[in-house]
């Protein structure tokens, strides 16, 4: 009931007067009403509790007035601020000197300035908020105001302008009627609205325009300067073939009065000048120059030579430009061509003595060349001349019985041995470098076990270390290497016997280490060592740092081999010494593949004892009587029967008569006019079937080596070394 008396938008004093009143009435008709049963006090005390109900509704009521109050009074504030910040953002927008306009994100215009749409006049009243920006481009594309590029349509420029509009960033001039200009930005805000932003900017396109204009003006005043004072005639032309600008140089050329010149003139009257008094060159034509000059846009240059007169010869050079006209320029080339004549016959003179110098050299190469092939085939010949008695020589002296003779003729038995052995030693040193020198050379290239070449260099070159005091260590390595094997061999045996000859105390040391892919062998000494300004000497041939040394010792051939041989093999060679501490050899050698260079133990191996061979028939076939009776002796020596012939067919008779086929067959190569040693192991072989054979010759030559290998027949060289004998005896079990 309260709630009805009381009207809540009453103010709260009124509220409260209504609600005091009621108290009063209350409390009246409290006094007033008296019963037994105490119902008035029950009133009165209810009475006390909804008074104070009232009061902290009141309160209640009170509070939310003072926040009412000041919200209202908040909002007022804000509302004139919001006003304030409108009014001032129009103020300083329209202060600006640029048109500007904001669109929000949904392309609809918010905020303009009265700059907005400068010079257009006709479109300003639509500039309101709430135009769309395809609305806004069509009425800007439409005015009559903007002056559209030639032959764009305005559609066209509305749609082009739409896709601009797309970019975060747009920047563009407009152009419009009077001569008028306005640089148009666009740019986005953060909550993806645009502002467009219009700038008058006809004052600086103008100024740019008359800076252009006096910077041409200047540009032309230079180029007619430049004109004027080169060495060239210059005439040029528009896209109409009409005379535009020349030079001076271009009358005085083609003998043209400057008067005879003016602007406008056709191309015409030049080509009627070159056909009056000029001649064109070979190739060319004044029609082909005629129908150059009207051809359409792309026209390649064109270059040509004219006559005029008797002497002077003039370079035509013709180009477009960029406006389809075209530039013709003369150049005098008269000296130039008489210096090149004059030039042409001085060059055909000394072309001349070119060839007569070329021919004496080639006289004199071919001589050379034939110098150089006589004395390698002399080297050959006499080197196989002096192989055979040599051989024979050391078979005699093997064939001597030691224990049969004192000591004094033993020890002249040795000497003799060291001196035959020595001799062989400078006869192939004399015929490798013949072939390194002469690049006859042939090499094969192919894998090596490094390990077993160290075992046998070390079994050949211990005992000629031991003769001397020396300590010979090889460390062996298992190893597998890209190279040639007699070559390699042949360079590894001049290194150690170069270390053994000139290491008087200590020790001879070869070893291998690994280098990445390579594998680079050292030969280390304890000689006196090679002074720094001798280590290029060393190498060439005949050249002995120690001068007292004997020809027996060498004769300075040896490093020259190594140096050419690994050449040849592309094998790095280098040096390293100390004086009066030793030197050390190198050579850098490629691994094969899967070689891992690991460091294994030598292999001791027992010596092979003499082969008995008292129940063998050998057959030795040399046309050398003395060779042939060497081999014998030595051959009987070792109690083998010995069948002996002087020719192939000798032999093949002999064979054919005895009806007694021999163990073994040692043959030389070289047998006369009749067949080959390759020919006569191939004719017992096809009638006697695989007898062992060995060819034995003097030739190291190529061709040699590949008959024997396409036969499948072994070689033993010549000297013939009476161990290597012994090793083929005892594989024949």
């Amino acid at each position: 009931m309260i709630s009805t008396l009381i009207n809540p938008a009453d103010p709260p004093q009124r509220q409260l007067e209504k609600l005091l009143t009621i108290a009063d009435v209350l409390m009246r008709r409290v006094e007033q009403a008296t019963d037994d049963s105490g119902a008035a006090y029950a009133h009165f005390q209810r009475a006390a509790m909804l008074e104070d109900q009232v009061r902290d509704r009141t309160r209640d009521l009170e509070h939310a007035l003072d926040l009412l109050n000041e919200s209202n009074a908040r909002l007022a504030e804000a509302n004139q601020s919001a006003e304030a910040a409108r009014q001032n953002l129009s103020n300083a927008i329209e202060t600006i000197n640029e048109g500007f306009a904001l669109f929000n994100a949904a392309d609809v215009l918010v905020l303009c300035n009265s700059r907005f749409g400068m010079h257009m006049e006709d479109i300003r009243a639509d500039l309101r908020p709430g135009l769309r920006f395809d609305d806004y481009v069509d009425r800007v594309s439409r005015s009559r105001f903007i002056s559209l590029p030639e032959n764009q349509r305005p559609e066209d420029w509305a749609e082009q302008r739409r896709r601009r509009h797309q970019d975060r960033h747009v920047i563009f001039n407009l152009r419009m009627i009077r001569d008028r200009w306005v640089q148009v930005s666009e740019d986005r805000t953060a909550d993806g609205g645009t502002v467009v932003l219009q700038t008058d900017v006809t004052d600086i396109i103008r100024a740019e325009r008359h800076e252009r204009s006096k910077m041409l003006d200047d540009q032309a005043r230079m180029i007619r300067a430049t004109l004027d004072h080169i060495n060239q005639g210059v005439s040029i032309f528009d896209a109409e073939a009409r005379l535009v600008g020349w030079n001076e140089r271009l009358g005085q050329l083609l003998a043209i009065p400057m008067a005879r010149f003016r602007v406008g003139a056709s191309f015409d009257y030049l080509l009627q000048r070159f056909r009056a008094e000029i001649a064109f060159s070979d190739g060319m034509t004044d029609t082909m120059l005629d129908a150059w000059v009207q051809g359409s846009r792309g026209r390649p240059p064109l270059s040509f030579e004219v006559r005029r007169g008797e002497d002077l010869i003039l370079a035509v050079f013709a180009q477009e430009m960029p406006d389809a006209g075209f530039v013709m320029s003369f150049t005098d080339v008269t000296a130039e061509r008489a210096a090149i004549e004059a030039l042409s016959r001085a060059n055909e003179t000394l072309e001349a003595r070119v060839m007569e110098r070329t021919l004496e050299l080639e006289d004199a190469l071919a001589n050379a060349e034939r110098a150089n092939a006589s004395r390698s085939r002399f080297v050959a010949a006499a080197s196989h001349d002096l192989l055979q008695p040599l051989s024979a020589a050391k078979l005699f002296i093997s064939s001597i019985d030691g224990a049969a003779i004192d000591s004094g003729a033993h020890e002249a038995l040795v000497k003799a041995q060291n001196a035959l052995v020595s001799v062989e030693g400078i006869l192939d040193a004399l015929l490798d470098i013949s072939k390194l020198e002469s690049g006859r050379a042939a090499v094969s290239v192919g894998q090596v076990s490094l390990g077993r070449l160290l075992l046998q260099l070390q079994e050949e070159f211990s005992a000629l270390a031991a003769a001397k005091g020396l300590r010979l260590t090889l460390r062996p390595v298992d190893a597998l290497v890209m190279s040639d094997p007699a070559y390699l061999r042949r360079i590894l045996q001049n290194l150690i016997g170069n270390a053994i000859r000139y290491t008087q105390s200590g020790r001879i040391l070869v070893a291998a280490r690994k280098r990445g892919s390579f594998l680079r062998l050292e030969v280390w000494d304890t000689g006196p060592g090679i002074p720094e300004e001798e280590q290029d000497n060393i190498f060439k041939e005949f050249h002995r740092l120690n001068a007292r040394a004997s020809a027996s010792e060498g004769m300075g051939l040896g490093l020259a081999i190594v140096e050419r041989a690994c050449a040849l093999l592309g094998h790095p060679l280098g040096l390293s010494s100390r004086l009066g501490r030793g030197s050390c050899f190198m050579l850098q050698v490629p691994l094969a593949d899967g070689s891992e260079g690991a460091m294994i133990r030598p292999e001791v191996r027992p010596p092979e004892p003499r082969p008995q061979m008292q129940d063998k028939i050998g057959f030795l076939v040399e046309n050398d009587q003395d060779l042939r009776r060497a081999m014998c002796l030595l051959l009987e020596k070792w109690g083998i029967s010995v069948l002996d012939a002087g020719s192939a067919e000798e032999a093949l008779a002999l064979i054919e008569e005895l009806g007694i086929l021999p163990d073994f067959f040692l043959v030389d190569h070289q047998l006369g006019d009749g067949m080959t040693g390759v020919d006569f192991i191939l004719a017992v072989r096809a009638r006697h079937g695989d007898v062992p054979s060995r060819l034995v010759t003097a030739n190291r030559g190529p061709d040699v080596r590949h008959q024997a290998r396409l036969a499948g027949i072994e070689m033993m060289m010549k000297p013939i070394d009476a161990r290597a004998l012994e090793v083929f005896l005892s594989s024949l079990g």
